[in-house]
Formats: C-alpha cells, structure tokens, sequence
C-alpha cells in the first residue's frame, strides 16, 4: 500500500484512539474521521495487507510495530506543527486542522526546525 495522506490519516487516529480508549474499533474509527463504517474496513483491509495492523474478525484493531512507527511519526509531527501554529497566534481549532494538512507534506529538515523551535519556544 502506497504511504499517502489517507493511510497516514488511518494511523494517527488509530494511534490517538489507543491512547485515548486503550483499543481501537472501526466504529471509532469511522465516528473520529467522520467517515461510513464500510470506508473504515476497506482501509483496514489495505493496512492489514501492508502489515501496518492487525485484526480479528469482531476483535480490536492492533497497530504493528511498522504501523506504529508510521503513526507515531505522523502524530509527532501533528503536534509539533500545532504547537507552532498556536505559538504564531492561530487559534486552536484552526491550528489543528492546518497541522493536518501540513503533516503530510512538510520536509523532513523543515519538521526538525519547526520541532526545535517549539521546544525553545515553549513554556
């Protein structure tokens, strides 16, 4: 499977669910994303297939290290660039949508500048 702003998408909410609930279910994923339970199982059978989950049939989905590697990475960068909005005065919401979309097309070089000036830059 193609590492595209979809896939990436998938794992973040997936990794955010399993911090926030302690498991991850497709219904969950669907209400987070606000897409039809039948989108959620065809991404879910795409990253079962790519080995970036696994799942049960009726059982929890479990991210595997590659998964998790890739959701934790996106995850960072999300919350490092929302950060850094919010330190330029945009106000929440919108940080967070932007970040979104900046996540995944933002060099690695300029994520690491971004990622320190809001270490320094933070309280």
């Amino acid at each position: 499977m193609k590492i595209n702003q979809s896939t990436e998408d998938y794992l973040e909410t997936m990794l955010i669910l399993q911090k926030e609930k302690g498991y991850i279910r497709s219904v969950d994923i669907a209400e987070r994303m606000g897409v039809t339970k039948p989108s959620v199982s065809y991404a879910a059978r795409k990253l079962r297939e790519s080995g970036y989950i696994n799942m049960e049939p009726n059982g929890p989905i479990v991210l595997t290290p590659p998964g998790l590697e890739l959701a934790t990475r996106v995850y960072e960068r999300h919350q490092a660039l929302e950060k850094f909005l919010i330190l330029l005065g945009v106000e929440k919401h919108q940080a967070a949508e932007d970040a979104c979309l900046i996540e995944h097309v933002i060099s690695n070089d300029t994520f690491l500048a971004v990622k320190r000036y809001v270490e320094e830059h933070s309280e």
